[in-house]
């Protein structure tokens, strides 16, 4: 992620570069905070898609890199297949939680 925020010019401080800051480091700490509200009834399910809705945006935000300034394309490629997994991922650990859930 720091390849792609250290190309960004300065007017973007408070918008994209702390766009992409945020959203890097909150899907796992969603993750974490969820999993440790997996006793309330749908505490751990909200907390997975807040960060498939992070990965999400980490896909527009680094697109938006590219397109606005000109950041190299096969490095925001593989980010944008690595945000895209991980929200495959993501969706797949949902639905496993729910089957679970149904089941105890």
């Amino acid at each position: 992620m720091k390849q792609v925020i250290t190309k960004l010019p300065e007017c973007e401080k408070y918008d994209l570069i702390s766009q992409l800051s945020r959203a890097c480091k909150a899907i796992p700490r969603l993750i974490a905070e969820g999993y440790a509200k997996r006793h309330q009834k749908a505490g751990f399910q909200k907390y997975i898609d807040d960060a498939m809705g992070e990965s999400n945006e980490m896909i527009v935000s680094l697109e938006q890199a590219r397109d606005l300034y000109d950041i190299d394309s096969t490095l925001i490629e593989k980010l944008v297949d690595l945000y895209d997994k991980i929200g495959r991922q993501l969706y797949n650990l949902g639905q496993s939680w729910i089957n679970f859930k149904r089941s105890n």
